[in-house]
Order: structure tokens, then sequence, then C-alpha cells
């Protein structure tokens, strides 16, 4: 599904990730922790082709990937159920299953509202309905679960772990441990400059 082998990544002087080497097979969960400026979002980053490593090479046979970053990054001239529409056929016909996906998050009424409209952890749960829906290979998660309060994020967490078709690869990024147990996955620290 991935593999990433000896990759390194450097801004300038400063080496970010260096000589990292990792497999993720279909339906395999990988969480990632470490402190923040670690690398973690950078791996995330190489995962989905965002970033070029400075040096060793990455496979990849997904052919759809989804991912909820830190920040939301919605579209802010389309509404919640427009946002989550755009990765299914971004045409009415599929607009009430975008509903149905922003009811199982628990925004029902927030369907037709903007985002400028919605608070933070609104926001967030739109994205990652909009990851969920379009049932992808790799999912990567980066943090998901910030700003949501106690009880609602023991709630998207567990409705994210239920929705998981069972061949989605997870690569996630928390300071969690409880996070990333919650989903199941097999855990890798960082230790110098790496995640093992």
């Amino acid at each position: 599904m991935l593999e990433l082998n000896d990759v390194s990544v450097r801004f300038g002087e400063k080496t970010v990730l260096s000589g990292c080497s990792l497999s993720v097979a279909a339906g395999e969960r990988i969480a990632l922790m470490g402190p923040s400026g670690c690398g973690k979002t950078t791996l995330l980053r190489v995962a989905l082709s965002l970033q070029l490593p400075s040096s060793g090479t990455v496979r990849t046979s997904s052919k759809r990937n989804a991912a909820v970053f830190q920040e939301p990054r919605l579209l802010p001239w389309r509404t919640a159920a427009e946002n989550v529409n755009a990765v299914l056929s971004d045409s009415p016909g599929t607009l009430p299953e975008a509903v149905r996906w922003l009811e199982r998050l628990e925004l029902r009424e927030a369907a037709d509202l903007y985002p400028a409209e919605l608070s933070g952890g609104m926001q967030q749960r739109v994205s990652i309905a909009r990851a969920l829906c379009c049932s992808p290979d790799l999912l990567v998660l980066d943090e998901p679960f910030k700003g949501l309060d106690t009880a609602l994020h023991d709630r998207v967490l567990a409705l994210v772990n239920a929705a998981l078709p069972a061949d989605t690869a997870v690569l996630l990024a928390t300071h969690s441990e409880e996070e990333a147990k919650a989903l199941g996955c097999r855990i890798l620290r960082w230790s110098e400059g790496c995640f093992v």
C-alpha cells in the first residue's frame, strides 16, 4: 500500500526526518507519536506526495487518498454539505449522501451553512465527513480530533473507527496514546530523527 525507504527531509540547514523507513499494508493502522515539531506532519505530507523527500524513495499503490489536517481546509464558498459532496460526484444526485455523512457527525443542522458560520470543531467534523465519505484506500489523519470537547471527541473517534472499511490503511499523527489505541493503531515513536 505505502512504502517509505530511507526517507530524509531537509529544509535548508534543518533536517526534519533522517533515514525513515515505513511500510503500511492495506488495512493496517499506524500512529506516529512524538513531540511537536519532530516531523510527524512532514512524514504525512511525504506519504501523500505533498512533500518531496530530500533523499530516499516513496512507493504507493493507493488509488484514493483522503486526509484530515490539523486545520479544516474547507472551501469557503461552499456549504458544509457541498464541501463533503465535492469528493463524491459533486453533483446534485450525491448531495443527499453528503448530508447523511454530516448527520453521522452530528452536523445535520449545519448542512447549509458556510465554513465561516461554523465553529472550529464543526469545521473539523465536516473535514472528517469529507475524508470518510469516499472510502479511501489510505486515510491520513493529522491530529484530527483537536478542538472537540471530551464527550464529542469520544463519539467522533468511535464513529471514525466504525466507518472505516476493513481494507483502509490509516496513518495517524497524534499526541494521544488513547486515540491511537482506540483506532487500533500500531504505535511508532519518534527517536533520533525517525519513527520506530
